[in-house]
Parts: C-alpha cells; sequence; structure tokens
C-alpha cells in the first residue's frame, strides 16, 4: 500500500512539475509548452480558445452516435422512418459549422496575421542553415568577417569536457555543443535554409511558437522576441533523413550585457566565450538555470 501512495505522489508531482523541466519535452506531457515570447502566449490564447468549440461539439456527437446506437436499433426500431428531407434540421447542420468556423477563422487569420509580419529594425538577424544533420548559425553584421559556427548533438561522451553532464538541464538527445546565443527583449529575425544540394528541414522552437521550413535555395523568414532568459530546445521538424531524430536546435537566451560579452569573445575563442558565459550563468551548484515558468 505505501509503495501504491508513493508511486501516485510521484505520478502527481511529475504531472504539475515546472521550473526545473521546462522548456523542453517532459514525460507524459499533455500541454504546449511554457510561453517564452508574445506569439507563443497568443497561440496558448488559441488553443485554450478553440477548445470551448472542440469539447461540446465532441461530447454532442458521441451523444448524437449513442443515442442512435440504442433508439434506432433493429430491435427498438423495427420499422424504420421513411422521413428524407427536414427543412430546420438542415438549416442548422449547414448555418452551425458556418458560424463555427467563422468564431475560429478570425482569430486564427489575427495569430497568423501577427506571426507572419516581420517587424521593422529588427536587434539581431540570425542566418540558419540546415545540413544532414546539424545546424549552420551565422550571426549578420556582426563585424568584417560574421561569426558562424555549427551545432551538432551532444554526445554522451562530450559531456563532461562541454560541462554538460546535468541532463536535466542538458537532456540527451536534445542538448548541443554550441547553442544559439541571443539576448533576451530583443527582436531577433532568423534566416532558414538549408544547403543547395540537401533536403527540407525545419526550424521549430516550440517555446517561441516558431515553425519554418528551411528549402533548399530558398531564404525563408521568421522572428521572435524571447521575454525571459533560459535555455530553450526544438528539433527539425521536417522527416529529413535517418537522423532526423538527432538535429536539435538548443537557443540560450541571456541578457544583452552578457550576449555582447559572449558576441566579442565568440568572434577569437568560440569554445571559450561558451565556458565564460556558463560560468557567468551557473548557479554553484548547478550547470545552468533552465527557463523557469512565469
Amino acid at each position: 500500500m505505501k509503495k501504491a501512495y508513493a508511486a501516485l505522489t510521484a505520478l502527481v508531482c511529475l504531472l504539475f512539475a515546472s521550473g526545473t523541466y521546462a522548456d523542453q519535452p517532459t514525460p507524459w506531457q499533455a500541454t504546449l509548452q511554457p510561453a517564452a515570447t508574445p506569439i507563443m502566449r497568443e497561440i496558448h490564447w488559441f488553443e485554450q480558445y478553440t477548445l470551448w468549440f472542440i469539447v461540446p461539439i465532441t461530447l454532442f456527437v458521441l451523444i448524437l452516435l449513442i443515442v442512435v446506437c440504442f433508439k434506432f436499433r433493429a430491435g427498438a426500431n423495427p420499422v424504420p422512418s421513411r422521413t428524407s428531407h427536414n427543412t430546420l434540421i438542415e438549416v442548422i447542420w449547414t448555418v452551425g459549422p458556418v458560424l463555427v468556423l467563422l468564431f475560429l477563422a478570425i482569430p486564427s487569420f489575427n495569430l497568423l496575421t501577427a506571426q507572419l509580419t516581420l517587424p521593422e529594425n529588427p536587434d539581431v538577424t540570425i542566418k540558419a542553415t540546415a545540413t544532414q544533420w546539424q545546424w549552420n548559425y551565422e550571426y549578420e553584421g556582426s563585424g568584417d568577417s560574421p561569426l558562424a559556427f555549427d551545432s551538432y548533438l551532444l554526445k554522451d561522451q562530450d559531456r563532461a569536457a562541454a560541462g554538460k553532464e546535468d541532463k536535466s538541464v542538458y537532456p540527451r538527445l536534445l542538448a548541443v555543443d554550441n547553442e544559439l546565443v541571443l539576448p533576451v527583449n530583443k527582436t531577433v529575425r532568423v534566416l532558414v535554409t538549408s544547403a543547395p544540394t540537401d533536403v527540407i528541414h525545419a526550424f521549430a522552437m516550440p517555446s517561441f511558437g516558431i515553425k519554418i521550413d528551411a528549402v533548399p535555395g530558398r531564404l525563408n523568414e521568421t522572428w521572435f522576441r524571447a521575454e525571459r532568459e533560459g535555455l530553450f530546445y526544438g528539433q527539425c521538424s521536417e522527416l529529413c533523413g535517418k537522423d532526423h531524430a538527432f538535429m536539435p536546435i538548443a537557443i540560450r537566451v541571456v541578457s544583452e550585457d552578457k550576449y555582447k560579452q559572449w558576441l566579442t569573445t565568440a568572434a577569437s575563442d568560440l569554445p571559450g566565450a561558451y565556458k565564460t558565459l556558463m560560468a557567468a550563468t551557473d548557479g554553484p551548484a548547478k550547470t545552468v538555470d533552465v527557463a523557469e515558468a512565469q
């Protein structure tokens, strides 16, 4: 009995846990990741809004199916009705769905407009190029020779050397060797493409509410404005080949001062810049604070 209570308590804690495991997938997760951008907050609202239509419609259809199964079965209704038309019912089942779609379309179009309207004069412009199976990031306008580096999946044997042994912060199959570092509360434009001889990939970050295809020979654009610091994880969201599941995206959002210091150091010493940044953001007893839900 005690073991059963302990297991139940652990399950409840797992379902309602937040903070430490924020902004990355969690076991038995049934909801969206915590919002870190204004767009993702709108997506959260739209999800809750649509449930007010989805749940009643689902229950209504279920009730109708149950009624039909019992009331109009052969045993209870041996002589079926020959009614072929009912004007009132036909008007209701035509006008009803139209109204529902109208109530869904208006906020949906507003959300799409907000996602696709790129802000003028972004603070930071990043070019993300996908290749089987890694990402290359280039900081536009970061000097005569723009800062650029590759970002690979962090292998287990490399964790100790990178100082990323805490799997609750640097989860397996999501952590990378070089995170994309960006400043908090700044508008970031992301130019997304794929290598000319490669396949279609997708740049997706759930906490930011962005997902856009990386197409060879084409430059797509998206944007976000992270409102809190922390580590955020995403993945390539297109079936791009045998190692599709091993192409993660990691974004470390820091204060503007730390970002500028990292950018300056990274121009000449990328590994040293990461070590300095991690030392500045790490507490004495843990590696880094993963963006806690507000």
